[in-house]
């Protein structure tokens, strides 16, 4: 098996045909993951995605972005999370819908998991099948924590807003994942960076860009919303927290 690695960058970040009978559960007979990847080209660690509990219920949704033109996108998990996250024949695929995030430029699933465990995610993309880092879910452990009051925000250059936030409870995130959306709920620009910091639409503290296209610029009296994701190093969101915004 050909297997090639990515950048660090999205190493760091990590943000369907089956001939087979489906039980009631959702779980696919004979489809492990390794058997999947056997004999295909393989492409580790270059799917962008990460999880997060539901507000007050341990409902998870794993999130991911499918680059344009991708196909065959499919999910992945372990029975529990006391199991090597590496080990590829551990992971049975499930069979689930996948629901639009900002009117579809991000993707999810919706999954309600009966105690913790890890995930993956592939798809193929030009003849080659891209997998997700391990993504460790803990909707018991350590529940996503909503907390818009987290984000502040300075108006004083106008349509160049800068947002700047704290941590919750838990403290181990290594990436911060924003979006700026307009009230439609359409993409304007998804970047990430280190910092606790970011001016839209300033790069020079981005560590990795998923605006597809140059993002407009913001107008005066315009109702727009800023989404943060505080993610682990185990693509497990900390914190999420929404806030909408508006200058004069």
């Amino acid at each position: 098996m050909k297997y090639v690695k990515a950048s660090f960058i999205v190493l760091i970040l990590t943000l369907c045909s089956c001939s087979s009978d489906e039980d009631d559960n959702g779980i696919l007979d004979d489809s492990q993951l390794d058997s999947f990847l056997e004999g295909r080209e393989v492409v580790l660690d270059n799917v962008i995605a990460c999880a997060a509990s539901q507000e007050n219920s341990e409902v998870v949704d794993v999130y991911l972005y499918p680059r344009p033109g991708v196909n065959n996108i499919r999910y992945y998990e372990t029975a529990t999370s006391e199991v090597d996250k590496d080990d590829f024949s551990q992971y049975t695929r499930r069979e689930l819908p996948l629901l639009d995030v900002f009117n579809g430029y991000l993707l999810r699933y919706e999954v309600e998991p009966n105690e913790e465990k890890w995930v993956i995610v592939t798809f193929e993309e030009e003849g080659a099948i891209h997998v997700s880092n391990p993504i460790r879910l803990k909707q018991r452990s350590k529940p996503t924590e909503y907390l818009p009051e987290n984000v502040m925000t300075d108006f004083s250059i106008g349509n160049m807003p800068e947002f700047t936030w704290e941590d919750g409870t838990f403290t181990d995130s290594i990436i911060y994942f924003h979006v700026v959306t307009n009230a439609s709920n359409d993409f304007l620009s998804g970047t990430y960076t280190f910092e606790r910091r970011f001016q839209y639409y300033k790069l020079d503290n981005v560590v990795l860009n998923i605006t597809e296209e140059t993002p407009p610029i913001l107008t005066p009296e315009t109702q727009y919303n800023f989404t943060l994701l505080a993610v682990s190093e185990d693509n497990w969101v900390n914190l999420f927290s929404e806030i909408p915004f508006e200058f004069e």
